[in-house]
């Protein structure tokens, strides 16, 4: 049953939709990516259809410059970008396979994407050749994200790679996942101090990017979206992970069709929303912190079976749901 605090998106893609993601500088445009091969923009406060952009194959993932440019990759190995004003499309390049993930860092206006064919690629829309670099990886790219010029790349093989943004010719640091299984998602903490990590096993890893003794002594891993059925234990995915832009907390979305807030720094789940009709394969909190896009799609971990409809939800959060219940001791803990 619907909540009264969230509403449901009007012409939801009509397949898996694999990414939601909010304008960086405006709580009212939504981009959503799907296996329909579509892109689309709602204009959220009005629940509104903007715009719909389309690819030749599967859509993986998208992100917004702010509020006139979009970007997707899928498929069809394209990185392309949309202009909502006057729709025109533009194709920036391609990858050799799959493009996988997208994200977009105001802090140097480059698009950053990752590819199942082992590399990550820097853009400048801005310019008419648009590549900047093309870097190689050890194992394909399953998910990235920056911050404050922190760049971590998740891939195959439990690798993870965090760079410089500003110097991608070398790593930072060399990881591999604390997690034993394959690499779903992985999000930077707001703050610039670490990232979490979900895999396929029902786990979530907190991490630091301070490499001393100290810092690195208060990473952790815990189990999470699993339940009991009749004396059996069954364990999802966790395909999505959203931190909230001011207090640091973060969402959790697996293939249960449950969303759980966790206070990191106090390693506390603050809530847990009401179950989704299907798996969530896909979080974004809203830039202001005031919603949260919830992507309600099928992911397939139970194979071919009847399942709910593809939806969008749009969740107003209190914050209450999002605040951590005590604040974190000034040093060496994130504010």
């Amino acid at each position: 049953m619907q909540q009264s605090n969230e509403f449901e998106l009007y012409e939801p893609p009509t397949d898996g939709i694999s990414s939601v993601a909010f304008s960086p500088n405006s709580s009212q445009f939504l981009l959503a990516t799907s296996w329909d091969k579509s892109v689309r923009l709602y204009d959220v406060y009005s629940n509104q259809l903007r715009s719909k952009f389309e690819h030749k194959a599967a859509v993986l993932d998208g992100c917004i410059s702010d509020n006139f440019q979009g970007f997707s990759g899928g498929l069809d190995k394209r990185v392309k970008m949309f202009d909502f004003t006057t729709s025109k499309e533009t194709i920036l390049g391609t990858h050799e396979d799959a493009v996988k993930c997208t994200e977009y860092t105001t802090e140097t206006n480059m698009l950053i994407t990752g590819s199942w064919d082992k590399s990550v690629c820097l853009w400048d829309p801005r310019v008419q050749e648009a590549l900047v670099g093309r870097y190689m990886q050890p194992s394909k790219v399953y998910s990235l994200d920056i911050t404050q010029n922190k760049l971590v790349v998740a891939m195959a093989d439990r690798h993870v790679y965090i760079y410089d943004i500003r110097n991608m010719k070398e790593t930072m640091q060399t990881r591999e996942s604390s997690l034993k299984y394959m690499t779903r998602t992985v999000r930077c903490m707001p703050n610039g101090e670490g990232y979490a990590i979900g895999s396929i096993e029902g786990r979530v890893a907190v991490e630091f990017f301070d490499p001393s003794p100290e810092s690195q002594s208060r990473k952790y891993a815990f189990k999470c979206h699993r339940q009991a059925i009749e004396g059996v234990d069954y364990v999802y995915p966790v395909n999505a992970l959203a931190f909230h832009p001011t207090h640091g907390t973060f969402a959790s979305g697996g293939g249960d069709g449950v969303i759980n807030v966790w206070d990191g720094f106090n390693k506390k789940r603050l809530r847990q929303f009401p179950r989704y009709p299907t798996s969530i394969s896909s979080l974004a909190f809203s830039c202001d912190g005031t919603m949260l896009a919830v992507a309600s799609s099928y992911t397939y971990e139970e194979g071919e079976k009847d399942h709910a409809p593809d939806s969008i939800f749009i969740r107003t959060i209190a914050d209450s749901e999002v605040k951590p219940k005590t604040l974190p001791n000034p040093s060496p803990n994130p504010q």
